[in-house]
């Protein structure tokens, strides 16, 4: 997800602009209920381009409406292509005036992670819902920030953890209810791949670059929801084999996790490895995943005979469905902006534990 550099360093001036705008909460309240939300999406890199947007075109409860990019090339090709209104473009100066706009009733934030806090705050004092792609942001800080902003305004906050929506994880996540094997002992959990690229936002520090953040979320939700627990302490370390590309973030991340009823994970995650698996060992039993957090084709087994493997068409189809359905009948988020902060929260953690050499309380 590449951003221009002239629109990075755009946004750093506008941030007191959100103030000058703020949502209708009358014009909210008096709207027509829709059959399907609008959504606008701000920042046009890989992910929106080549996942989100096409999902939009599957989704039943939503649709693209609008979209937010300082690339005037970008604009022209995406009104082209999806048939977007003029009226429904926007770009990082003007922003703000989404406020006025009731074809847009969420804003999916797709930017770097530093700037998930600006784009979710504004957004909310737009009076819009808010989508926001993982990792939630580069502090716990921030993601309070966010919390509070959507709260005081009234709007719900969504984390694009696509994966809790996928019906696989959904069938590891309900044997740690079930305790269908008793209860959980050790966990191995890996997600990471080899990225070639050399000038990338994720290999910078601030902009919320290395691999914790990014695919160490995945590994770290592994072990979450196999124990259906938070962890309460973690030991670390970080690494990398290309000092020359990783000079201010970490490339590869190993952490050992241990949670409340005495459960161990052993997690690892990386921009240098292709790795991508969960194993969890129960007291009488076993269930493995492989892979554990693709865009599609998670599948695993368990001791007993046990196949997980469900069909899905899309999982940011189904994960924006599910969050409109959620907004429009005014239900739990599967993933709130509070999941978010829970990653968040462990992954400062790790890095206290990188910083100290020892393990730290959580």
């Amino acid at each position: 997800m590449q951003i221009e550099r002239r629109e990075f360093l755009s946004t750093l001036s506008l941030a007191g602009a959100a103030a000058l705008f703020s949502g209708n909460p009358l014009l909210a309240a008096t709207s027509p209920k829709k059959d399907k939300l609008g959504i606008a999406l701000v920042g046009l890199g890989y992910y929106s381009t080549d996942l989100l947007a096409p999902a939009l075109q599957l989704t039943e409860k939503c649709y693209l409406a609008g979209i937010v990019t300082g690339t005037p090339s970008k604009a022209e090709a995406w009104k082209a292509k999806y048939n977007i209104p003029e009226k429904n473009i926007y770009n990082y100066q003007n922003f703000d005036q989404i406020a006025n706009n009731p074809d847009i009733d969420i804003v999916y934030v797709v930017l770097p992670p530093s700037m998930h806090r600006e784009y979710v705050v504004r957004a909310a004092k737009a009076g819009k819902h808010v989508f926001c792609e993982k990792p939630m942001a580069p502090s716990v800080a921030d993601c309070e920030a966010m919390i509070n902003a959507c709260k005081s305004n009234k709007r719900k906050l969504a984390i694009g953890y696509r994966c809790q929506h996928d019906p696989n994880i959904q069938a590891y996540m309900q044997v740690a209810k079930e305790q269908k094997f008793g209860k959980v002992k050790m966990i191995n959990s890996a997600a990471g791949y080899f990225d070639a690229r050399t000038d990338h936002w994720k290999q910078k520090k601030s902009l919320g670059g290395g691999v914790m953040g990014d695919m160490g979320v995945y590994a770290l939700q592994g072990a979450r929801l196999a124990t259906g627990e938070e962890p309460v302490s973690v030991i670390a370390q970080a690494s990398t084999t290309r000092p020359e590309i990783y000079k201010e973030v970490e490339e590869t991340m190993m952490f050992m996790l241990e949670f409340p009823s005495g459960a161990r994970a052993a997690c690892q995650t990386s921009f240098g490895i292709n790795m991508n698996h969960l194993q969890v060992n129960y007291e009488k039993g076993w269930l493995k995943m492989e892979p554990q957090s693709g865009y599609n084709g998670n599948k695993g087994s368990m001791s007993d005979g046990t196949i997980i493997n469900f069909p899905i068409k899309s999982q940011q189809a189904k994960q924006m469905d599910e969050d409109c359905l959620a907004i429009m009948n005014g239900t739990d988020l599967i993933a709130p902006g509070e999941e978010g902060l829970r990653d968040i929260r462990v992954v400062e953690a790790i890095y206290k534990s990188v910083a100290s050499g020892k393990a730290v309380k959580i």
